[in-house]
């Protein structure tokens, strides 16, 4: 199908391209783009897909809009918050641009749905923010046969890629599956200044696009690493490795680090009353907000006080998500802390 006048009009500052074209711009019509989270990566990547004119785009994300959310997600604003972010993206995106169709998914990626929800696009571009899910995705995108572009912040420090692309490297062979615990940390863990998503989000963007036209030197076997701060940027190569295959989901995503640490849940602490001490590693808003009481030292000032912590009774550590007190378990052991080190599984919002 030809594209229409309103299309030659839209994208004409694409079509002056002679790299992309009306061709080019018919590709990107008829293609279609799986993104992986509408948050700090999405919201970029969804804004610029949606612009240039992606016949089909799917947004996966469980998530709503919270106020934390606006500092880098900027297809939210205040009176979003509270509403499912597929739903409110959508609403805007199609403002954007009424051209392009959506396919809402208000749920969360499993190994349940991952593989038949990536058999119905081209591309998967991955927004997550955790260690689990881009494990997941690379293996799915490796089962369908579709390249994976790849994204991930952390603090002032941004990475780019494309996996699976043509047969290339993927995911895996840049990061074993054996990995230490700093690359669980996502942005509610560690904070990100908030342009970076952006800066990132386009990046992956731009990448898609190249892939679809045909166009440019694509991202494959490359990382690049960005930082924000001096705008210093570096790309590492890499190869594929043959010995990474993969014939299958696997059976458990979730459990990535913390399944070499003792945990316990909420309910089970409750049964243990005055046989423990709490370790409260958040920051000093998250501990006024909401707290179960026990000692308070932020995880990044641990260095400084670990004198403050008890040596007598076990210590379950806790956090919002269960990450950041692994974090604070796995140095205190490495420091040669004497005590039982009991990690609250799922953090205190999560707990069961």
């Amino acid at each position: 199908m030809e594209l229409s006048a309103k299309e030659l009009k839209q994208y004409s500052r694409h079509i002056l391209l002679k790299e992309i074209g009306t061709s080019g711009q018919q590709k990107l019509k008829n293609s279609s783009v799986l993104v992986i989270g509408a948050g700090g990566l999405g919201c970029p990547i969804l804004s610029y897909l949606t612009a240039c004119g992606i016949g089909r785009i799917g947004i996966i994300d469980f998530d709503i809009v919270e106020q934390s959310n606006l500092q880098r997600q900027v297809l939210y604003s205040e009176s979003d918050i509270g509403l499912p972010k597929v739903e409110v993206a959508s609403r805007k995106l199609c403002k954007l641009n009424s051209l392009v169709n959506f396919d809402l998914y208000n749920q969360k990626l499993t190994k349940l749905n991952a593989v038949e929800l990536f058999s119905k696009y081209d591309i998967v571009v991955d927004g997550s923010d955790n260690f689990s899910t881009r494990y997941l995705v690379n293996d799915a995108a490796i089962l369908v046969n579709i390249p994976l572009v790849y994204g991930s912040i952390y603090k002032f420090e941004g990475q780019v890629s494309v996996f699976n692309y043509n047969n290339g490297p993927t995911y895996r062979c840049l990061y074993p599956k054996k990995t230490d615990l700093k690359d669980g940390l996502n942005c509610s863990e560690s904070g990100v200044m908030g342009t970076l998503a952006g800066i990132i989000g386009s990046m992956q963007a731009n990448e898609v696009i190249k892939i679809i036209c045909g166009v440019g030197d694509i991202m494959s076997g490359k990382l690049l690493i960005i930082d924000s701060l001096s705008l210093k940027q570096s790309i590492i190569k890499f190869q594929k490795n043959e010995s990474n295959q993969i014939n299958e989901l696997e059976e458990d995503y979730e459990n990535c680090s913390s399944n070499y640490f003792e945990e316990i849940t909420l309910k089970e602490i409750k049964k243990l009353v005055g046989r423990y001490e709490l370790l409260d590693v958040r920051t000093d808003f998250e501990r006024n907000e909401l707290n179960i009481g026990g000692i308070h030292i932020p995880l990044n000032d641990l260095s400084s006080r670990c004198n403050e912590i008890p040596s007598k009774n076990p210590i379950i550590v806790y956090c919002k998500s269960g990450v950041r007190s692994l974090h604070a378990i796995d140095y205190l052991k490495r420091k040669g802390f004497k005590n039982q080190l009991i990690n609250l599984k799922g953090g205190i919002l999560n707990s069961e």
